[in-house]
């Protein structure tokens, strides 16, 4: 069953102006080590942080919670699966609201899709929680 839905749409020149004007204090702040290596190694950096800007603010939206409510920037994060597939892993406060969402005797499984298109970047979270066996 699905227990969550999420989209959100960013300015790449957005997340660009904000990397040249805080740089590491915004990247430290916002996104996982994770994260930041993977973005800092692409030729369009600001591309990459602004899908992974996007998919945080669908994952805090599918969540129910927006970036608050005890959800913060960081216990979000894009990992990629052995396929290449993006994905989310929850941490601290994230994890705790997406736990309080599952239904008894179900697991939970986010699924994530970003793509860029200059000037814009878009994420879309679903949450999903499939039956234990």
């Amino acid at each position: 069953m699905i227990i969550g839905i999420g989209a959100d749409l960013a300015d790449i020149r957005r997340i660009a102006g904000t990397l040249e004007r805080f740089g590491e204090r915004f990247t430290n702040r916002v996104f996982t080590e994770v994260e930041r290596t993977r973005s800092d190694a692409k030729p369009h950096r600001a591309a990459s942080y602004a899908k992974r800007w996007a998919a945080k603010e669908a994952c805090s939206k599918a969540l129910g919670s927006g970036v608050r409510m005890g959800v913060a920037w960081r216990e979000m994060g894009v990992v990629n699966l052995p396929s290449g597939q993006p994905t989310l892993t929850l941490s601290g406060g994230a994890l705790e609201r997406l736990n309080a969402l599952v239904p008894a005797g179900h697991t939970p499984r986010i699924h994530l899709t970003m793509t860029d298109d200059d000037p814009y970047a878009q994420a879309f979270v679903v949450i999903e929680a499939v039956v234990e066996i």
